[in-house]
């Protein structure tokens, strides 16, 4: 089951906030958790607060299962450009240079990752769960 959260008119360039959303785009949702609550950019704490609110989004629509056993993933991330405000600062000779103060829109959609059957860590799951399988082999 997917689940979206999206953060309007973030008061930052979209070139920045585009470097954090590369660093976490495919990640898994505790590991991506770990880089932003680290990260110096200052885009990094917008979008940890927005991915926790899509975690409790998921949260909200699936309640019968847990968290951690869900292996939740980063599905997708973008950037859009928002609206920009437009400003004129004083320059020399009586002109006026034009300042662009651009804004953003993030959208970040978690999904849970199913394994293949012949995969590792499908195989190093069923193992977990069930030990006396893998000694009888």
């Amino acid at each position: 089951m997917e689940a979206v959260a999206k953060l309007r008119n973030v008061p930052t360039s979209p070139r920045k906030m585009r470097l954090v959303a590369d660093l976490v785009r495919g990640k898994k949702v505790t590991q991506a958790l770990g880089l932003l609550r680290f990260e110096a950019n200052i885009g990094a704490e917008k979008i940890e607060k927005l991915l926790l609110s899509a975690l409790a989004n998921w949260q909200q629509h699936n309640e019968d299962e847990r968290i951690e056993d869900a292996n939740l993933y980063i599905s997708e991330i973008f950037v859009d450009e928002g609206r920009q405000l437009k400003r004129l600062r004083p320059a020399p000779q009586g002109r006026g240079h034009r300042i662009r103060k651009r804004s953003n829109h993030v959208t970040l959609k978690i999904d849970t990752k199913v394994e293949k059957l012949g995969s590792k860590a499908a195989k190093a799951a069923a193992t977990t769960e069930n030990p006396k399988a893998d000694a009888n082999s």
